[in-house]
């Protein structure tokens, strides 16, 4: 049977062929992958005497098609799921991880790669060789290397049970979004929607046959705007309910039980590897390198944002007591009176400048934005296959027309793909044998989708997500390493954050607005006066959101900086690990552990904290940015240099200071984020 994926790729820029590849390509493409990979260790292995060449670039090297079929496969398994897929996810998954223990824990390639470590300094290694050198030394020891036979088998054991308590995780979750859907009859329900949100609930009813009804679904795109917007105190607690206890019922759909088995599963791998607890383990390759530390810079945070967080909140309960009486605000309400707040403050909501944000003109804009930083082009090639008919495809093109990269952009919400945003990858940079493999990188948002009445328009919100997630895809495209482990964003996990949240401020700079927001029906070029009220409520409410962040971050903490033997209920668990950040009252019955998807599902276990760490980072970048200008050339140029194309070659302290001339202050944050 003809298998695309063991084939050359006859497409454009050696793509994935979306066209050809079936469900049933994946299992035997993968298979094959596997005893193509075994075939290349082995060969490793007969090498007479090991050397960097023939055994650590060697294993760098080695498993390119099952990469390829496999990192294809999961992102659509996250993207474009169907039930075949998702059954098929759960054959693959232990393959998968069998293979990768049968590479981590053989004992005799171990102590090749264990020989060359041991001659590392009489090697005369570049500084991208020497990391390659440790990680992968390290990523032995790190997975089993120096075990006992009973042990690694007890290691392979647990590895397959985690790899499908997680896609069972992400199932449940990704199901409880699809199958929720709440009607709304009477139109006096919607008071407080704009005609847009209107309109997108109408269409969603149509879509799922209820025509003459108005829907809303637990989707991004539908549920944000009617917890901000509805007027209607019932149909916010219907949805927030309705999102507050997604997998956690008591029915085959609840993640409770899967979570404790993560957390203990994780906690027994790490004591079995010698550490403390998981977060011991993986805070070992972070720049933050211990609980303690994470806890402490979480901890220095809270005691600088909760007085502003708490300010804050009366200030928004005397509000909503003035404008409805309220004598509590509910969860249910925050959203909501906060847009009411910051309106009646600064004369600005998300619908006042919404038509500015034509998602096409917004993407045109994020692509002139890096051009004008970086001097790369993009240009849109129909002929380049696209798993779903609304992803679009484009060539990105040097400043002097070489090629770049392959880019994938999947902007709407629909049932085959999970919530969120997110930037991926479908072939990773690489240089070998003098030619340079380009990367193919993808960026998938859940956006207002566009209605017949009108185009897809953006919130200031999903303006910031989707520069957000083209920064992470920068940081992929812009890879120019040597060693795939090492390209991209193949780095530290809490240094992974700095080119996709440093990108996010450009949205807010006059000279980067001005290049891309226009009114989508009459051309006119966004006021001034609302860039400055775009500026002037940067701060609002960042109290409340910093101490959410910070509640996110020590919640991962408190599931994997200890044993979690101490965890007897999962809502009693996860209300005393956050009750130092939460100003507002707990709502029986309600979590977010059972759909806290980064990290039980993604790879943020013991890292969350990374997106106020990389606050830290990029707030002090952009800083040498505003000193400069936001598109000088020379600033741009060396952080492309250092972070960009860097990838993982060196340790991010040293390529931070190489751009930045020292270490990271905190003061750029906490100025930026009114906290000072």
């Amino acid at each position: 049977m003809f298998n695309p994926l063991l084939e050359s790729f006859q497409t454009p820029r050696d793509t994935a062929p979306f066209d050809q590849i079936k469900t049933e390509h994946f299992l035997p493409a993968i298979k094959q992958g596997i005893k193509v990979a075994q075939e290349e260790i082995e060969k490793i292995k007969s090498e007479p005497l090991p050397t960097f060449q023939n055994t650590i670039e060697a294993l760098d090297r080695a498993g390119k098609l099952l990469s390829r079929a496999s990192s294809i496969f999961f992102n659509l398994n996250s993207a474009e799921t169907n039930e075949q897929i998702q059954n098929l996810a759960r054959e693959i998954a232990p393959l998968l991880t069998e293979h990768s223990n049968n590479i981590l824990l053989d004992t005799e390639l171990f102590n090749r790669v264990k020989q060359v470590f041991e001659q590392k300094n009489e090697l005369n290694l570049t500084a991208e060789q020497s990391t390659l050198l440790e990680k992968s030394y390290k990523s032995f020891v790190r997975n089993g290397a120096n075990l006992s036979k009973s042990q690694s088998q007890s290691l392979r054991e647990i590895d397959q049970k985690l790899a499908q308590l997680s896609l069972k995780f992400g199932e449940n979750v990704l199901e409880e979004t699809n199958k929720y859907l709440h009607l709304v009859k009477n139109e006096d329900e919607l008071e407080g929607l704009p005609e847009s949100i209107r309109d997108a609930a109408a269409a969603l009813a149509e879509e799922k046959g209820h025509k003459g009804f108005w829907a809303f679904s637990l989707e991004y795109p539908s549920y944000i705007p009617a917890m901000t917007y509805a007027s209607n105190r019932d149909l916010r607690k219907t949805l927030f309910m309705a999102s507050g206890t997604k997998s956690c019922k008591g029915d085959d759909l609840d993640n409770r039980e899967i979570i404790k088995e993560i957390v203990k599963l994780r906690f027994d791998r790490a004591k079995l590897l010698g550490y403390d607890s998981h977060a011991h383990f993986v805070l070992e390759e972070r720049m933050a390198k211990t609980p303690s530390e994470v806890t402490s810079f979480l901890n220095s945070l809270l005691e600088k944002a909760k007085p502003r967080a708490e300010e804050e909140m009366r200030e928004l309960a005397a509000f909503a007591s003035e404008k409805q009486g309220l004598d509590q605000i509910e969860k249910w309400d925050y959203a909501y009176f906060a847009e009411l707040l910051k309106k009646e403050k600064f004369a600005l909501d998300d619908e006042l400048l919404r038509p500015f944000f034509e998602l096409d003109k917004v993407v045109q804009g994020v692509f002139l934005t890096a051009e004008k930083l970086y001097g790369i082009t993009f240009k849109e090639n129909s002929e380049i296959p696209v798993y779903q008919e609304d992803v679009k495809a484009y060539e990105v093109y040097g400043k002097n027309g070489e090629f770049v990269a392959v880019f994938y952009a999947d902007f709407f919400p629909r049932p085959g793909k999970r919530n969120g945003a997110w930037m991926t990858s479908f072939k990773s940079q690489r240089k070998l044998n003098g030619k340079v493999d380009r990367p193919h990188i993808s960026i998938v948002c859940n956006f207002t989708k566009p209605t017949k009445s009108r185009p897809s328009l953006l919130t200031f919100n999903e303006v910031t997500t989707l520069f957000h997630e083209f920064g992470h895809a920068l940081h992929g495209m812009m890879a120019n390493g040597t060693y795939e482990s090492l390209t991209g964003t193949s780095v530290y996990w809490d240094f992974v954050e700095l080119p996709s949240q440093i990108f996010e401020n450009w949205c807010y700079e006059k000279e980067c607005l001005d290049l891309f927001a226009r009114h989508y029906e009459t051309g006119e070029k966004i006021p001034e006066e609302y860039i400055e009220k775009i500026k002037a409520s940067a701060n609002f409410q960042q109290g409340y959101q910093t101490l959410r962040q910070i509640s996110f971050g020590l919640l991962d903490m408190a599931y994997h900086g200890q044993d979690p033997s101490v965890i007897d209920e999962i809502e009693s668990f996860e209300k005393e690990s956050m009750k130092k950040t939460n100003l507002l009252p707990d709502v029986k019955g309600t979590m977010m552990s059972t759909a806290f998807s980064h990290i039980f599902q993604g790879g943020y276990s013991s890292g969350y904290y990374s997106y106020k760490w990389a606050e830290v980072l990029d707030a002090d970048a952009f800083e040498l940015f505003q000193e400069n200008g936001i598109f000088d050339k020379a600033t741009a140029k060396s952080f492309l240099e250092n972070i960009l194309s860097a990838g993982g070659s060196e340790h991010p302290s040293i390529l931070y200071k190489r751009f930045r001339g020292r270490a990271p202050k905190e003061d750029a944050l906490l100025k930026r984020a009114g906290l000072a």
